[in-house]
């Protein structure tokens, strides 16, 4: 294991990677995950026995080279192959995991000069499993980190599969744009419902709770911003839109125009992705979407 500076990252890192793959540690001293992967780290360094070579970059004391890598968060590890980023990975991840990740890459142990090892068909992963999904889109993120459609569609997988800190995590860098950025302002507003809904631990309960009040006054719209919340937390958009719609029918403007707002966040976060099509070809539409927007429409300019 050796430290890194900016003075010897050429030597130990572009040139050394030419001829073993470089994994490259960015810490800091004061960071609590760092601690755990570091000494873990050098145990699989020794254990693969010149397969990979592993260095160490302070954060903290190397601005520029963090800089250069995009690294928002830390602990960051990335592979360098012949002077390239190849992959990479965020946080303490466990050993396993680590070893799976080196071992997609490094040469086999008893051919150091062997090209990657092929990977049979049948043991590929499903394009289409989410975490398989989740793992391509968090390398997007780690490799591109000014890749706004990549930290969008990471983020956003992140809270579809319910794993909110992380997703915390991988949306801090794009936050500051959230009031620039439609897609990252939609994920804010996203954030904001499951905030809401973590303060009702019964969500059926509270739901009833606020039909209560709506069916005592249908212009009770905190009620009915409330109920669209949490429909918004659980993922059920549909539900949430029409909370908000029925909103919309009495009083466009409602509070600053919120409820047009999360409408608006509501529609760019079920919007599939985007596809490329033939010149002169127009891009599927999805059904649910292309109603709900003539729905607004409507609503908006009636």
């Amino acid at each position: 294991m050796m430290n890194v500076t900016v003075e010897n990252f050429d030597a130990e890192v572009m040139d050394a990677s030419a001829h073993t793959p470089v994994l490259v540690d960015f810490w800091a001293p004061w960071c609590g995950p760092c601690k755990v992967i570091g000494p873990l780290l050098e145990k699989i360094e020794t254990e693969y026995g010149g397969r990979f070579k592993l260095v160490k970059i302070d954060s903290d004391q190397e601005q520029e080279l963090s800089q250069a890598f995009g690294i928002r968060s830390i602990p960051t590890c990335v592979l360098m192959v012949n002077g390239k980023p190849a992959d990479g990975f965020m946080g303490a991840q466990p050993e396993g995991q680590i070893k799976a990740f080196l071992d997609k890459h490094l040469p086999p142990a008893d051919v150091l000069e062997a090209e990657v090892t092929t990977v049979e068909i049948g043991d590929a992963p499903d394009a289409d499993d989410p975490q398989t999904r989740l793992h391509e889109l968090q390398q997007a993120a780690l490799l591109a980190p000014e890749d706004e459609t990549a930290r969008f569609d990471y983020v956003k997988l992140l809270l579809q599969l319910g794993q909110l800190d992380d997703a915390r995590s991988a949306f801090a860098p794009a936050a500051p744009k959230a009031g620039l950025v439609r897609r990252f302002e939609a994920l804010q507003r996203w954030f904001s419902a499951i905030e809401f809904a973590a303060n009702y631990p019964d969500l059926t309960g509270a739901s009833a709770e606020f039909d209560a009040k709506i069916a005592v006054s249908r212009r009770d719209f905190e009620a009915r911003f409330g109920k669209a919340q949490l429909a918004m937390a659980a993922q059920d958009w549909t539900a949430a839109m029409d909370e908000l719609l029925e909103i919309l029918m009495r009083d466009k403007a409602w509070s600053e125009d919120l409820a047009r707002k999360t409408y608006i966040a509501i529609l760019e976060l079920i919007e599939p992705p985007r596809v490329k099509v033939a010149d002169g070809q127009s891009p599927p539409v999805d059904p649910t979407v292309a109603t709900y927007r003539r729905r607004l429409s409507s609503v908006v300019l009636s």
